[in-house]
């Protein structure tokens, strides 16, 4: 095998077993493909490959990936825009016929191996546009995680992992509210964790959070949970997203499946709010805006949000 397509960002090479994409790393590639450099995605791992169209003079081979086999997708649970997706390899337009060829090539193998759709004594193989094509998760992932140990900065405190057994949240003075000063700063033990919520630093309302095993109760807004940090544009995504994979994959590694969470649409749970909650909030949010980090319109928004839930 070994067959190599260079595009705008990547290179990937075709192996038997694998596809191993290579990003590029410079100051106009996306900053998470340069924090995750090599990928080695076994074809088991994957779903389909599929060729569209891309945007001024280019096509675009994407290979999509199975449910469950990375954790890097798994912890993004489809936030990722187009240009960040490391699935995603885009090519001048003039090489669209050699990326018909790889895209067929890397369809066969799809459908070669065992149990695969395409395979004998299985149904054809036809995956649709851009979707998984109806094939089953994984019971474990596939793809390797981001390597430990990992850190950033959130906007009110730090959190680090060590990359095997525990996650650390140690607060800032400035940005921490009074419920995490009081709660201290937090170690978690990964065996005592079943989850990693992310939710996008590229908005006003970015966080990520640890869930626990035993289900007890938590704060509903992550400004006010001690197992939580909130982004604030902090952390940005190369860097708390790769940490949240890191973290999944941990709790995966204990032999004890976590519970899937989806990440909250509103980021706020039903009926009215307690009105200190709300004022603390619209303190930080306050905060976020005096710093530079939230525009006019954002907070203005926000805090009509905010007051709405009174």
């Amino acid at each position: 095998m070994g067959d190599v397509l260079a595009g705008i960002h990547a290179t990937w090479e075709l192996e038997r077993d694998a596809l191993v994409i290579r990003f590029d790393r410079g100051i106009r590639t996306p900053k998470l493909f340069g924090a995750l450099r090599e990928r080695r995605v076994p074809h088991e791992a994957l779903a389909s490959v599929t060729l569209t169209p891309g945007k001024r003079g280019t096509v675009v081979l994407h290979a999509v990936p199975r449910p469950g086999a990375d954790p890097l997708m798994e912890a993004a649970a489809g936030q990722l825009k187009e240009g960040s997706d490391p699935y995603r390899l885009v090519l001048p337009a003039e090489r669209e016929t050699l990326a018909e060829h790889y895209r067929d090539e890397l369809r066969a193998l799809l459908a070669s191996r065992p149990g695969a759709a395409g395979a004998a004594g299985h149904e054809a193989y036809a995956p649709g546009d851009g979707e998984a094509g109806g094939v089953a998760p994984t019971d474990r992932f596939l793809v390797a995680p981001p390597p430990g140990p990992q850190s950033f900065k959130a906007y009110d405190g730090k959190a680090s992992f060590d990359g095997t057994s525990e996650v650390a949240f140690r607060w800032s003075w400035t940005g921490a509210s009074s419920e995490k000063w009081k709660a201290g700063d937090q170690v978690f033990s990964v065996r005592d964790l079943c989850g990693v919520e992310w939710r996008s630093p590229d908005g006003v309302d970015g966080y990520l959070r640890l869930v626990p095993r035993d289900g007890g109760s938590r704060a509903v807004q992550p400004d006010q949970d001690p197992a939580c940090v909130v982004f604030g544009r902090y952390g940005p995504v190369y860097e708390s997203l790769t940490f949240a994979a890191a973290v999944l994959a941990a709790i995966r590694g204990k032999d004890r499946a976590p519970v899937p969470v989806a990440v909250p649409a509103g980021g706020r749970g039903a009926g009215h709010r307690d009105p200190g909650a709300v004022a603390e909030r619209i303190r930080h949010l306050g905060e976020l805006h005096r710093a530079g980090l939230v525009t006019d319109a954002e907070f203005s928004a926000k805090k009509a949000e905010l007051l709405a839930e009174l």
